[in-house]
């Protein structure tokens, strides 16, 4: 009797811990779900409208809208996937060949699927969402082959010449990150002036190894959270991005601003979903950050989810 009582004790004991688990599980996917339908959401005449061809995404105002600062933004889309190790190395050792393909797009110029396949098997498949003030992404990767893949992270490079109207030299004072919770501008101090090259400046998450980013100047600053942007021109706009999990944060070389977000790695048959967002509003700074607390709510203690 009191074998059988163990034996339903353990069982009970199990169900309870897949419960928790399901339950945890469920939470997570439910958050993810709202985080990108919040931005899906919208006037279908009030949605920007978004294009892929030749590597590069490209998002513009509704039809009859108020135009976007310099008229467009554009994405190199994607820039490269990574190896880890990539902080010290020569960078053609580190990018893992890819092709990308158009897989669907709406004719209304509000929703796209994108199809990555790697030089090592892994595919990444792309939906992008347009809504009225942010485009939503949610990615699938998978590695259907029988060898682990060195997959751990990848560049989504955002042009913000035409939006800052400032050239290489002088936009910076334009873009921010988030230093204990207050927004930073840039250039922040100390400025990192070191690296295999230069220049540019790599923020990295305290979660993320500091030898597994871009061979660009590594700043000694930890950011408070994952979101990077800039304003417009006149002040009356913000661009800005985050991912989830994200590997870095990274003020570029050609007028670009980074969120780079993390793979981490793919085993044989692993499939893993990372979701990211770039918001383009006429919003004040402090809403912007409520609606990326809200979305990225992982973020919050400086980091990714686990």
């Amino acid at each position: 009797m009191k074998s059988h009582a163990r034996a339903f004790e353990r069982t009970a004991g199990q169900r309870g811990l897949a419960i928790d688990t399901m339950r945890l599980f469920l939470g997570s996917l439910l958050a993810a779900v709202w985080a990108f339908v919040s931005c899906a959401h919208g006037d279908e005449a009030t949605r920007l409208r978004i294009h892929w061809a030749a590597n590069t995404l490209t998002i513009a105002a509704p039809e009859g809208g108020p135009a976007l600062p310099g008229e467009k933004l554009t994405v190199n889309y994607l820039e490269a996937y990574c190896r880890p190790g990539s902080t010290d190395r020569d960078w053609r050792e580190t990018v893992i060949k890819h092709t990308t393909r158009l897989v669907s797009a709406d004719t209304n110029g509000h929703r796209l699927v994108l199809e990555c396949r790697l030089a090592d098997g892994v595919t990444v498949r792309h939906e992008i969402v347009a809504a009225a003030d942010c485009i939503g992404f949610q990615l699938v990767a998978h590695n259907p082959t029988k060898t682990a893949s060195e997959a751990h992270w990848a560049q989504p490079c955002i042009r913000v010449a035409g939006f800052t109207g400032f050239a290489q030299e002088t936009y910076l004072p334009r873009c921010f990150i988030f230093i204990e919770g207050e927004v930073a501008m840039l250039p922040t101090k100390p400025w990192a002036t070191k690296a295999r090259y230069i220049p540019g400046q790599v923020y990295c998450p305290a979660d993320v190894n500091r030898n597994d980013v871009n061979p660009r100047p590594l700043s000694a600053i930890v950011p408070s959270h994952g979101l990077i942007g800039c304003f417009s021109a006149d002040g009356k706009w913000i661009m800005a991005s985050a991912w989830e999990p994200y590997q870095e944060l990274f003020q570029g070389v050609i007028t670009c601003i980074h969120s780079d977000f993390r793979l981490g790695g793919l085993k044989a048959g692993e499939t893993k979903r990372i979701r990211g967002k770039i918001y383009v509003t006429r919003d004040p700074i402090d809403a912007l950050v409520k609606r990326y607390e809200r979305d990225f709510h992982e973020q919050l203690a400086g980091g990714n989810s686990k």
